[in-house]
């Protein structure tokens, strides 16, 4: 059974997964999907129709703006944002204020296990790959590779994560890496491409 606190205002048409927790002050809209055990913070909003999979965080006051799309087990820090419009405006160059069907939606895609950090901004449309991790205050503007950290204004990459979050250290052989927690190992396959070896 999902756990909405009755300050929340959630959508009837909202779908929201067994164990999921919708907590203070938070907003979900109309014919959004969340799947099991996710978290909802305090004051975060999720726009109409975003889907979210199984065991998502949204810390608090977190924006995810329609049309996102969140895979499995992503991380979404306190007050980052999702955003959905190429060219976003209140008013018509002739001062009229613009329609809600005046604009053309485009959304962000979190992969599964990524993690966005604290007031980081997704500027849409992006991907965030696999097990990604956007460190906090980070601005993203392109694409986010499997594995990557990325870091700064606009973000670049810095260097590569494994599963559990930890840099990977550089390992015996180039453009090899291990993860100095879980021993998992990793080959670079190009400039931006990071490959799990099998065995982990």
């Amino acid at each position: 059974m999902a756990k909405i606190n009755p300050s929340a205002d959630v959508a009837e048409s909202a779908q929201i997964g067994e164990g999921s927790s919708v907590w203070h002050l938070a907003q979900v809209r109309e014919d959004a999907v969340l799947g099991k055990n996710c978290v909802v913070g305090r004051g975060a909003y999720v726009g109409t129709g975003v889907v979210m999979g199984d065991n998502c965080k949204l810390q608090n006051y977190a924006l995810v703006y329609e049309p996102a799309r969140l895979e499995n087990g992503v991380f979404v820090g306190p007050a980052a944002v999702f955003t959905n419009d190429h060219y976003p405006r209140a008013i018509e160059p002739d001062g009229r204020l613009k329609r809600a069907d005046d604009w053309e939606p485009v959304g962000v895609t979190c992969l599964e296990g990524s993690a966005i950090g604290a007031r980081a901004v997704c500027v849409a449309p992006v991907t965030i790959g696999r097990w990604a991790m956007v460190a906090a205050g980070a601005v993203v503007i392109k694409d986010v590779p499997d594995f990557a950290l990325v870091v700064g204004v606009p973000a670049r990459r810095v260097g590569w994560v494994g599963r559990r979050g930890v840099p990977l250290q550089a390992a015996e052989g180039p453009g090899h890496w291990v993860c100095p927690d879980s021993g998992d190992r990793f080959v670079e396959d190009g400039p931006d491409r990071l490959i799990e070896l099998e065995g982990n």
